[in-house]
């Protein structure tokens, strides 16, 4: 067939397969839904909204709601059905991708996708950042530097001194530095600053963790005005419905749940990490974020046993650097405790 372009002829789907189990650890999701309140809330509003017309032409209205609760310029702020989608317009926009790898494997799908030029540059040991291999990819022309941090899939969070280097070399080399923060909450730490002192640094983050929202689907950037453009003009138009926008507003009105939230998931995420680091096999990985990498003998067996339990955790040992590594959301305290049990007797 000769109606696709050729750099298509070989992409894969996104890594990911459904499998049912009791307990679902597998995907960093939250494991508490939508306080039932704030759900009521949020149903009343789509039912009031006019369903036959269409949304704000760039979400105008939750556009400004994510401004004033994240303290910046309304036309620095891009929202998109899922950050992933923000990651596809990042790199279709991009003269060239770099990331880190292993890491969210989307930066790289993306840049297949869209045809775009992508380098992937292996952590440092200890899962750090390899800065001069980075810094040297950041050397002559232009592009986009993907930066998970927290850093996913192994936990760790990068010094705020390692990532400023990164972003003055963003600013000397004229790249943009993506710091995606989907899992920041859980880690206390903020880009922010970073990104208000440096138009060449943009912050990603997700409405899917540690609000709750994950089957709603919505992301934004925090970026500069010149950058959001950019970006926001590689997006569809109209591309936050009505329903979405609704729920975005009455979550953005009443945060409180995601403090509470957080509190929760970080003392469970200590006391896992506790008791799986007296495993005789296993070795867990100190996280800042919603899950722990965990390696182990053997990434199958340990993924199979844990199913054997109905137990649903994702294998990530077909990283390098990651082999026998399985990765386990943090879930609320009777999935942890079922998960230690599980773990207890495995090989």
């Amino acid at each position: 067939m000769n109606a696709f372009k050729p750099h298509l002829a070989s992409v894969a789907d996104y890594p990911y397969a459904k499998v049912d189990a009791r307990l679902k650890l597998d995907q960093n999701e939250s494991p508490d839904d939508l306080p039932p309140e704030l759900k009521a809330r949020a149903l009343e509003r789509i039912a009031r909204a006019a369903w036959n017309r269409y949304p704000e032409l760039h979400a105008e209205d939750v556009r400004d709601a994510v401004a004033r609760h994240e303290g910046w310029d309304p036309q620095g702020v891009v929202l998109a059905p899922g950050s992933n989608l923000l990651v596809l317009a990042l790199t279709q926009a991009a003269r060239t991708v770099v990331d880190t790898v292993p890491a969210f494997p989307y930066y790289k799908g993306g840049s297949i996708a869209t045809g775009t030029p992508w380098r992937g540059i292996p952590l440092a040991p200890g899962f750090t950042i390899p800065m001069d291999a980075l810094l040297a990819a950041m050397d002559g022309a232009g592009g986009v530097l993907f930066l998970p941090n927290p850093h996913a899939p192994t936990g760790q969070l990068f010094a705020t001194g390692d990532v400023e280097r990164l972003a003055e070399r963003a600013r000397q080399q004229g790249w943009v530095l993506v710091v995606d923060e989907a899992y920041h909450a859980f880690a206390g730490s903020d880009a922010r600053p970073l990104a208000r002192a440096n138009a060449h640094v943009a912050v990603l983050r997700t409405f899917s963790k540690s609000w709750c929202l994950g089957g709603v689907r919505a992301g934004y950037l925090l970026a500069s005005p010149k950058v959001a453009a950019v970006v926001r003009a590689c997006l569809p138009p109209f591309c936050i419905p009505v329903h979405t926008g609704a729920i975005l507003q009455t979550v953005l009105e009443s945060p409180g749940y995601v403090g509470e939230l957080v509190t929760r998931i970080q003392a469970e995420r200590a006391r896992v990490l506790e008791a799986l680091s007296a495993h005789r096999t296993w070795r867990p990985y100190p996280s800042a974020a919603n899950y722990l990498l965990v390696r182990t003998p053997d990434a199958k067996a340990a993924w199979d046993h844990l199913l054997s339990r109905g137990i649903l955790v994702r294998r990530q040992d077909h990283y390098a650097g990651l082999e026998g590594c399985i990765r386990i959301t943090i879930g609320t305290r009777a999935e942890n405790d079922a998960l230690l049990a599980a773990a207890a007797d495995a090989p």
